[in-house]
């Protein structure tokens, strides 16, 4: 759409003019990262438009509606297991799901012992109590925890395997990386990390030129290809977490989290195919 001399000069108002939108439901559209003005994302409502301004957004690759239900995919006495989904908060917030397992499983102590961030989906463990929770805190600090994640990164990925060895912030930080599949313009990773260092496979993928699509700290500010602007949401997802059991010697927890629908769609996007792994 370009922006003529007698458009609202306003961004969220220019898009309720041109959309049909509510005021609302055009902020919504920005603060998804949905819209760009000069192949430029913008996540500013109030933006300033010059005549002449070209406002491009899409629903490609809709982002995940906020939930109010979360999928378990395991439980035993001690712990859970969740499907977290985008755009929630692990914990810590009325909106969490923390929040949300407590009351929708009737378990007020409910405490979640590690921390995904906002956008990534998939595994996430919880402890049904204090003892329990302790006793995986100290499980987690002797790195016998595997954990394992999905990501689409931009361009193509040159390696079958790399082993990132990059300390951050001061602290050893490895992650061992395997490449699934190229398609147009975007590569399917499989990464596997043996520390678990803020934001480790964000950070450590853009230090090799391999962002992963959505994310907007670490990721791509511009490309020429605008399907890589254009996804809403990092596609990062935890696909597998494996630890003894904290509580019960001998036992081991293991559970899998398939891909989420955006994900997949991301992965069609580019031409690798419909993959529920």
């Amino acid at each position: 759409m370009k922006v003529g001399a007698s458009d609202p000069r306003i961004l969220q108002d220019y898009l309720a003019a041109k959309l049909g939108l509510s005021r609302r439901g055009a902020k919504d559209l920005v603060d998804g990262r949905r819209v760009w003005v000069n192949r430029k994302c913008v996540w500013m409502a109030r933006y300033a438009l010059k005549a002449g301004d070209t406002v491009e957004t899409s629903a490609a690759i809709p982002r995940a509606p906020h939930k109010s239900h979360v999928r378990v995919l395991w439980s035993n006495d001690n712990y859970l297991v969740c499907d977290k989904p985008a755009g929630a908060l692990s914990c810590g917030d009325a909106a969490s799901v923390e929040s949300i397992l407590r009351e929708q499983e009737g378990l007020p102590a409910l405490e979640a012992v590690h921390r995904l961030d906002r956008d990534t989906t998939g595994c996430l463990l919880f402890a049904k109590s204090r003892a329990a929770k302790d006793a995986a805190v100290e499980t987690f600090k002797t790195h016998k925890v595997s954990k394992t994640y999905h990501a689409i990164v931009a361009g193509e990925f040159p390696f079958a395997h790399q082993i990132i060895d990059a300390p951050l912030d001061g602290q050893n930080a490895v992650s061992r990386v395997s490449r699934e599949a190229v398609g147009d313009g975007a590569s399917f990773l499989r990464v596997r990390i043996d520390t678990g260092r803020t934001n480790q496979i964000r950070r450590h993928l853009a230090s090799v030129r391999a962002p992963v699509l959505g994310d907007r700290v670490f990721g791509l500010k511009r490309a020429r290809d605008q399907r890589l602007m254009r996804i809403p949401r990092q596609m990062l997802h935890a696909s597998t977490l494996e630890l003894p059991d904290p509580m019960e010697k001998g036992s081991v927890i293991k559970v899998h989290s398939p891909l989420p629908a955006d994900f997949r769609a991301a992965l069609a996007l580019f031409g690798m195919g419909k993959r529920g792994r």
